[in-house]
């Protein structure tokens, strides 16, 4: 028979009447204090799982050489500093069968087309077509120019990809493979950030991989994220015809997530390829910075609310800075601050030597955290975006209206 000792029932009996003495004299502020405090130590966790995700992420075997006929579409707007580069990056490819690169503008007037020139002269025999027209199929000009440029695609594979991307020399041969596995209706692929802008575009690229990257990577990892980017989406001609073509997604602003998300309405597969690719970040100042993140960050949002509110999560150390000055920054609280740094740090690092490059000086990273929670928070009290020299409302489902012209 057990007997209970009185006086170990009078010591836990003083300890929860001590406990319950401190709570009581808890102010408002310490109450919020330990709750963003959990709140950080959440996200530090969830960091160190996007960490583990991405440690592991690398091709599993060496890429076979492949045949497929593919057209690759690349549509432009401006000559960035590395377009060159990072078009001719898509022919230089361990591929056996034919490949056209078709690069699309919308005025005769763009600079992207000496650049496609500058490309044919450096690469004589590639099948490269350039398409120029203005005419528009809706408010976004991105699918405008792509309507534009499909009717001069040949082969069956069609492969998107942003102008500001630059891949591997097994690019072709990873994305065709995964795209003929069974149920598979398109493939799409993660990315990293390289800055050549400066400084600027350093800390854009930090901002991809440390904190866009891992939260892709987590969302997957959990079943919440199903991504398909506009660093690469490839499909056969016959998907993209059997979910309307690129003019049914004329007017969305997440227009890669839309095209992903009729595919998988079709009962097939929108699968990562075990790739990273590289994204050129090109913003040359704070303004050019905050634009390009603000777009990207209320499409995220119009596309999942809910899930957009309760990525705070992924903020830890903004989160953790403020539980501190709520507490007076005690030991505990400066552990939270140490350790959601610390989590960001592994992220970095492990980008970093992913891609045999460092995207941003590493002291950068609260000044990078601090930016990215105050576009999370600055993006509940916007309803537009800058885009390509225009102003565009978007309502509630993600599309684009009310176009306003201006300068940019």
């Amino acid at each position: 028979m057990t007997t209970i000792d009185p006086k170990r029932l009078t010591v836990s009996r003083e300890a929860e009447i001590d406990l319950l003495a401190r709570l009581g004299h808890w102010s408002v502020m310490d109450y919020a204090g330990y709750a963003l405090l959990l709140l950080s130590a959440a996200g530090t966790a969830c960091l160190l799982v996007a960490a583990a995700r991405l440690f592991r992420f690398a091709p599993r075997s060496p890429a076979a050489i492949r045949a497929d006929a593919v057209t690759i579409l690349k549509p432009l707007h401006g000559a960035e500093p590395e377009l060159l580069a990072n078009l001719a990056s898509f022919l230089d490819q361990n591929h056996d069968g034919p490949v056209q690169l078709v690069c699309g503008v919308q005025s005769a007037s763009d600079p992207a087309i000496a650049v496609v020139q500058a490309l044919r002269e450096a690469r004589p025999q590639a099948d490269i077509t350039l398409v120029v027209d203005p005419t528009i199929h809706g408010a976004n000009a991105k699918i405008s120019n792509l309507v534009n440029m499909a009717a001069k695609a040949r082969h069956a594979v069609l492969i998107v990809s942003d102008s500001d991307m630059a891949v591997g020399r097994d690019y072709l041969a990873r994305v065709t493979a995964a795209l003929d596995a069974p149920g598979v209706g398109a493939v799409t692929c993660l990315y990293r950030g390289r800055g050549d802008a400066g400084g600027w575009s350093r800390l854009a690229a930090m901002g991809i991989n440390a904190h866009f990257l891992p939260s892709v990577l987590l969302g997957t990892a959990l079943g919440l994220a199903s991504p398909c980017m506009g660093s690469t989406i490839a499909l056969r001609a016959r998907t993209l015809e059997a979910i309307g073509g690129f003019a049914a997604f004329s007017d969305r602003l997440a227009d890669d997530y839309a095209i992903g998300a009729a595919v998988r309405a079709r009962g097939e597969e929108v699968v990562l390829a075990d790739l990273l690719l590289t994204h050129a970040c090109a913003e040359t100042s704070l303004k050019a910075l905050l634009r390009q993140e603000l777009r990207w960050s209320l499409t995220i949002q119009r596309l999942d609310k809910a899930g957009f509110a309760g990525s705070v999560v992924l903020h830890p150390f903004p989160t953790a800075l403020v539980g501190a000055a709520f507490l007076g920054f005690t030991p505990l609280s400066l552990a939270a601050i140490g350790a959601a740094l610390a989590a960001r740090l592994t992220i970095a690092l492990l980008v970093d030597r992913r891609a045999a490059a460092r995207a941003a000086p590493l002291r950068w990273i609260p000044a990078r955290d601090l930016l990215s929670f105050a576009v999370f928070v600055w993006t509940f009290f916007r309803g537009s975006v800058e885009w390509r020299g225009a102003t565009f409302a978007v309502d509630a489902a993600g599309r684009l209206e009310n176009r306003r012209d201006q300068t940019s």
